[in-house]
Formats: structure tokens, sequence, C-alpha cells
């Protein structure tokens, strides 16, 4: 049975990879994604080549620690106004976010590669557009007080899947890809090469 490495700590990737009934281990890859990218952004590298680099670099560094197995690696750049977003430090700053956010219609870029044996089989990159709603302050309020601190996971300060769903008027793109994984794109790749059967 091929081993599958999740290379990454986000607690939804996992979860949509067990919902989906892909067996895997977490084994979370710590790269400093805020300078990173700022060096991308600073050697002029697209948003989506960068969000790739990240996923890779993740899945890169995993790969050496286990042989023989499937290494995926994902990462996820929210841009507004060609302006990149990292993911909140503290409530005051998901706050902040939020109100940058609204009423605009912002890009979420997101990733995903796979590395066995040290090289890189297969990568992916999905784009989804999302417009936020013109809520007010007493709404964003009341949203972080129901949410907690899981927001501070989430790179815009919202989490679709669950009450989050409230600040925004439209959606276009995967509902996967919002939530950071391409699954359908990875589901397609791991039968291709004989990890999963039909």
């Amino acid at each position: 049975m091929n081993l599958i490495v999740l290379a990454s700590g986000s607690k939804i990737r996992s979860r949509l990879l067990e919902n989906a009934g892909i067996s895997h281990v977490v084994d979370a890859a710590f790269v400093n994604e805020t300078e990173l990218k700022e060096k991308l952004r600073k050697d002029r590298i697209g948003i989506e080549p960068a969000t790739q680099t990240l996923a890779q670099t993740k899945a890169a560094a995993i790969a050496k620690r286990h042989p023989g197995a499937y290494v995926i690696g994902a990462d996820q750049i929210l841009e507004l106004d060609d302006w990149w977003f990292n993911k909140p430090r503290d409530m005051e700053q998901a706050v902040a976010t939020l109100k940058i956010l609204r009423g605009h219609t912002h890009r979420l870029v997101s990733a995903v590669s796979v590395y066995h044996d040290n090289e890189s089989l297969w990568k992916y990159v999905e784009t989804a557009n999302l417009t936020m709603r013109d809520f007010s302050d007493t709404f964003i309020e009341r949203y972080i007080a129901e949410s907690g601190l899981e927001i501070l996971e989430s790179v815009g300060g919202y989490r679709l899947e669950r009450t989050g769903a409230q600040l925004f008027a439209r959606i276009e793109g995967n509902y996967f890809t919002i939530l950071g994984l391409p699954l359908l794109a990875l589901l397609e790749f791991l039968r291709e090469v004989g990890v999963l059967t039909e």
C-alpha cells in the first residue's frame, strides 16, 4: 500500500483528504511562508508560480523524510489589488483584514504539489474569485466572536465552510480550491499513477 503524507499542518486539508477516503499521515513542513513570499515578490514572481513554489517547497522538504511515500504539499495566497495577504497573527489583525476585504473581490490561488522519492511528480494551480458584501463593523465583531481562534488559520480571516459564508455576495471557483486544496485534480492524478484504484 502506498503511503501518502500531507506536508501541511492544515486541519482542513487533512479533513478533505480523510473525507475523500484518502488514508494519510500528517508531517507538517515548517517553512517561513512570509519570508519566502516576500522574496518571491521582490523577484517579481507572479502569484500563480509563487503559490506553486510554496507548495513545492513544503513537499520537497518532507519528501526527504519519507522514502517511497507520495508527499502532498499545498499552499494558498490571497490577493487584493496586487497585495498578498498573510494569515492574521491575532484577532485584531483578522478584523483589520476583513475590513479591507469587505465590498471587494479578491483572488484565492491554491496550489498542490506531489513529490515521490525527492522527485516532483505533479503540480497544479487553481484560482477562485470571491466577492465580499459590504457588511457592517457590528457584523464583523459578531462573526469574530462566534468563529473563535480558528479563523487565524485562514489567510483571509474567514472559514467559508462555517458562518463565513455569510460574508460573501458572490463566489466563482471550486469549493475545495477555496478551502486550500484543489482536491478533484489531486484525486485524478492519484488515480493516474495508481495510488488510487477505480
